[in-house]
Order: structure tokens, then C-alpha cells, then sequence
């Protein structure tokens, strides 16, 4: 039987070949950033028991991973502290001689070449894994206080920038801290650093070994009072708009894959560099599938990274970034 059709959208599709002539969108290796924990010590390679592949680093281990990634073409890594000690107020957050800076310095001089981005948040150096400053609120309820904690991401910024950092990036969800951070380098001559903002960032069920890896859980209640209700989209696209007008150079959607949409409509939108956050908990799922034999972890992994590509994002944190760029190396 021949239907005499004039289109045949499988004629693309016969063989690899004209597939990969055909292919809309590209994942590359310049898509990807790589997310490292790092603690004081030496020799320390500690294995992240929810995220298998990943490990918590010392400065030594870490600068060693790093010269790995980098090898592979991997152009940027984005670090997270673990602090010997927790208070309060996250002192070791903004400490000049602090695990971030001490990293920072590592890496960078084991590979000069490699982007080098700090997260700047509170939540591992507080002693309740809050991101921020905790004080009553209005209703008498511990929350964390805004604007005492935008003047302490501002410090942090500051010191990582100090160390050598490339880029910094703030998480914490505080209403104002992408303009104060960007007034505190522009006062001290970093004018010319860049600023990764997380600006539309979920109070999602995702981050769940992340915590586990950091070692930031919160002692009590829950980060919704700070970070976005997963039902919001609009509000996500007025985030991200007041973090450009603020100063990011970069904004950033946290998780990718739920937020696809959100992704899209961003980069729709404004006309700036995109990230988007391929969390712990979109990673720790397929590595548990795949560690059962339902799904092909690389495959798996490579099409969920080409869909949060297509969707918008330039750039990616992702777990699988060593990984896939070895895949995308064949």
C-alpha cells in the first residue's frame, strides 16, 4: 500500500546521520557547570551516600577533581562549604580565611583557566540551617529577618570575591540581596565580576540530598517562607526581572526539571543569560532507577540535559557534569 504522501516527516529520522543534521538543539560541553562540596582536611574524598559518584573534597582532593573536569572541558565548577564550625549567624560564611576561600584558591591554582563560581548562601554555616539570620517575626515565629541577612551575603560575596572567585552566585531567596551584592563589589574594584543569581528558586521536595551533602537541613520548619511556591509561574518571571534589574548578570531557575516551563518562559522573556539547576533529587532518582536496572542511566541522563537545553537554559549545574562530558566526548 503506498498513501502518496507528500511529507514524511521519517525521512529525516532514516539513520544517525541525517538525525544529527536535522537535530534542533545541541547540548555541549560549554553547557555545563559542575557542583562541588568541599570541608576542611586533607586527603578527604568522603562519599555522598544519596548521590552516588559524589563526594564531599578537601581543598587538596578538590583542586585534583578539578584539574579532572577541566580536562574534559568542562568550563566551570560552583562550590559549596562545609564549615568546621556552625553558628548562628553562618560567621564562617563571610570569614576571609573560610573553607570557600581556601577552595577557591586551591582551584584556582591548580587550573587558573577554570571559571571558578562560589555559591553565596547561609544555610551550611548556621547552626539551624536556615539561610539566613533567624529573629520573631511579626506573628512571634522564628523566621529569618531580610535585610540582617542581605547585609551578611553582601560580606560573603565580598570575602569570595577576595579569594579569587571568578563569579558568585547567591541562593538564599532574600528580597534586595542581588543589588546589595553587586553595591559591595562595585565599592571595593570588582566591577567586572560577575553575578549568577538564583532568582527563581523553589521551596521544592528536590533538594532533599543536597541537604544530606551539605549538611544544611533546617533544625526547624521548612524554607517556604523564603524560597518560591512551586504553583507560581508569573511570580517566578517578576523574581527574575527584579534580579536583572538589580544587576545579575546571570539568572538562574531551581529545579529544572519540574520548572521546565517556567525555563521556557524565561528565556522567552528577557534577553540575558539563562542557568538552570539539575538538582540532587532529579539526580539521586535516576541513579536509583538506573542502579535497579529499570532505566539506561546515560541515556537517561543525556536526555534530560538536552530537554532542560531546549527548554532555554545556556548553562546547566548538574551532577552528571563529568560524566556527560565524557558521553558527549563518544
Amino acid at each position: 500500500m503506498n498513501l502518496h504522501l507528500s511529507t514524511r516527516l521519517r525521512r529525516m529520522r532514516r539513520n544517525e546521520t541525517l538525525r544529527r543534521m536535522a537535530r534542533e538543539t545541541r547540548l555541549s560541553v560549554d553547557n555545563l557547570i559542575a557542583p562541588l562540596f568541599v570541608r576542611p582536611g586533607v586527603g578527604v574524598r568522603n562519599p555522598i551516600a544519596s548521590m552516588p559518584g559524589q563526594c564531599q573534597f578537601s581543598p587538596d582532593t578538590l583542586a585534583e577533581e578539578a584539574r579532572a573536569l577541566a580536562d574534559l572541558g568542562v568550563p566551570a565548577v560552583i562550590l559549596f562549604g562545609i564549615p568546621d564550625h556552625k553558628d548562628a549567624e553562618g560567621s564562617g560564611a563571610y570569614d576571609p580565611d573560610g573553607i570557600i576561600p581556601r577552595a577557591v584558591a586551591a582551584v584556582k591554582a591548580a587550573r587558573p583557566d577554570l571559571c571558578v563560581i562560589t555559591d553565596v548562601c547561609l544555610c551550611e554555616y548556621t547552626d539551624h540551617g536556615h539561610c539566613g539570620v533567624v529573629r520573631p517575626n511579626r506573628d512571634g515565629v522564628p523566621d529569618v529577618d531580610n535585610d540582617a541577612t542581605v547585609a551578611l551575603l553582601a560580606r560573603e560575596a565580598l570575602a569570595h570575591a577576595r579569594a579569587g572567585a571568578d563569579m558568585v552566585a547567591p541562593s538564599d531567596m532574600m528580597d534586595g540581596r542581588v543589588g546589595a551584592i553587586r553595591d559591595a563589589l562595585d565599592a571595593h574594584g570588582f566591577e567586572d565580576l560577575p553575578v549568577m543569581a538564583y532568582s527563581a528558586k523553589f521551596a521544592s521536595a528536590f533538594y532533599g540530598p543536597f541537604r544530606d551533602a551539605a549538611e544544611s537541613p533546617p533544625q526547624f520548619g521548612d524554607r517556604r517562607s523564603y524560597q518560591m511556591d512551586p504553583a507560581n509561574a508569573r511570580e517566578a518571571l517578576r523574581e527574575i526581572a527584579l534580579d536583572i534589574d538589580e544587576g545579575a548578570d546571570i539568572v538562574m531557575v531551581k529545579p529544572a526539571l519540574p520548572y521546565l516551563d517556567v525555563l521556557r518562559a524565561a528565556a522567552d522573556t528577557f534577553d540575558i543569560p539563562l542557568a538552570a539547576y539539575n538538582v540532587s533529587g532529579e539526580y539521586a532518582m535516576v541513579k536509583a532507577a538506573a542502579a535497579n536496572g529499570w532505566i539506561e542511566e546515560k541515556r537517561a541522563a543525556l536526555e534530560m540535559l538536552t530537554g532542560i537545553r531546549r527548554a532555554g537554559a545556556q548553562m546547566i549545574l548538574t551532577y552528571w557534569a563529568k560524566d556527560a562530558a565524557g558521553w558527549l566526548r563518544g
